[in-house]
């Protein structure tokens, strides 16, 4: 029997695929794998992923829309300049946000909830213990996603979720140094919440946040990714 696809639906998961493949390459970009100066090839992102070139080249046209990448033409896409300013910049940000979400969430917290955060955080540090890197993005991941949703701030979190896509999620079990910092700054954090103390709670989640922008930033030099080191 052939199921019938609505062009909604069709429409629909294209855009879901197109955002996805958008992540991924800000990722790469975010994480140092491509940089300035190197071509995004449409046909090896699609490879990479397993998917057709077109939603790879409209995930490429809506990174140009934000100034992500720029469009050479005849050439192709390739990463546009990235600052050490910019990256400290979105960690800024982001560390703004999640301070406040997080200092929200420690006047509402509930004792359920700080045992969902206890829970999440022992499989984060046995993630660290064993070097399992999607075990470690998937507990820290879950770890800030239980407190963005303890804060009950939809408008702050749709904020965050605006700057958190251009850090390197997938990727920060390779920065060195960032799975123990992680693991050091959730307790903070787990601290401040179990207390009910907000203002505690967003200094620990900036600093958290901050922590971990400097992290890539160390990445990113010992990378050579700026061959200026003014840039």
């Amino acid at each position: 029997m052939t199921v019938a696809i609505s062009g909604g639906q069709a429409l629909g998961r294209r855009r879901q695929l197109s955002d996805e493949v958008a992540a991924y390459v800000r990722e790469l970009i975010m994480s140092g794998q491509v940089r300035h100066g190197e071509f995004l090839r449409l046909e090896r992102i699609a490879d990479d992923l397993g998917i057709s070139v077109t939603p790879v080249r409209e995930a490429l046209l809506s990174l140009r829309g934000e100034g992500f990448v720029t469009l050479e033409p005849r050439r192709g896409f390739m990463p546009a300049p990235l600052s050490r300013q910019d990256v400290q910049d979105l960690f800024e940000a982001q560390a703004y946000f999640a301070g406040e979400l997080a200092s929200r969430a420690a006047e509402k917290i509930t004792p359920d909830e700080l045992e969902a955060l206890d829970r999440t955080q022992r499989l984060l540090e046995r993630a660290s213990k064993a070097a399992d890197a999607e075990g470690i993005e998937r507990a820290n991941h879950q770890f800030h996603r239980v407190v963005n949703l303890c804060a009950a701030s939809p408008k702050t979190a749709w904020l965050l979720q605006l700057v958190v896509r251009y850090a390197p999620r997938r990727f920060y079990s390779s920065i060195q140094g960032w799975s123990q910092a992680s693991v050091d700054d959730h307790r903070l954090i787990l601290a401040a919440l179990r207390a009910g103390d907000p203002e505690a709670a967003r200094g620990a989640m900036r600093a958290h946040i901050r922590h971990a922008g400097a992290l890539l930033v160390v990445h990113l030099e010992a990378q050579g990714f700026w061959a200026d080191p003014t840039a």
